[in-house]
């Protein structure tokens, strides 16, 4: 959780849960837990190792509040939820929801007629999907800030 000062005012940055943290965790020798926190290449690196063989998996246990507190203050929260984008990336990918959700219809429609690109499309929104909703939180400000 990170906390800033905007325009006079506290706000609280919680972009990333800490719950859905330990729960990826669980499953955790496939990356889901490193590709959440925005950690790609160790993701990639423990769903080709199982997790570096498990070691590297009981390691992360106590390693995962620093993951998030490092999400916190690297991707903007906004309107999006990161935690249900990646749900729906994780048991949904392969049909676009995690693209509906965060704006994108056209690649959605793509990923629904194509299996996600048979399956490369999924791989690269593990990679890139906390990145891609940090651009909508962005967008979003903007759009609010230019009404106001």
């Amino acid at each position: 959780m990170k906390i800033t000062k905007v325009d006079n005012k506290w706000r609280i940055n919680d972009s990333h849960s800490l719950f859905v943290g330990y729960i990826t965790w669980i499953f955790g020798f496939t990356g889901s837990h490193r590709f959440y926190f925005g950690k790609p290449i160790t993701g990639t690196l423990y769903a080709l190792t199982f997790g570096v063989f498990g070691i590297g998996w009981l390691i992360d246990f106590f390693l995962i509040p620093g993951m998030e507190r490092e999400a916190d203050f690297k991707y903007p929260d906004g309107p999006l939820d990161y935690s249900l984008a990646w749900i729906f990336l994780t048991f949904l990918g392969y049909f676009g929801v995690h693209r509906f959700y965060i704006g994108k219809p056209i690649s959605g429609i793509i990923w629904l007629l194509t299996l996600g690109l048979l399956g490369l499309g999924v791989f690269y929104d593990f990679w890139t999907l906390n990145e891609q909703v940090a651009k909508q939180q962005i967008e979003a400000k903007k759009a609010l800030q230019s009404r106001a």
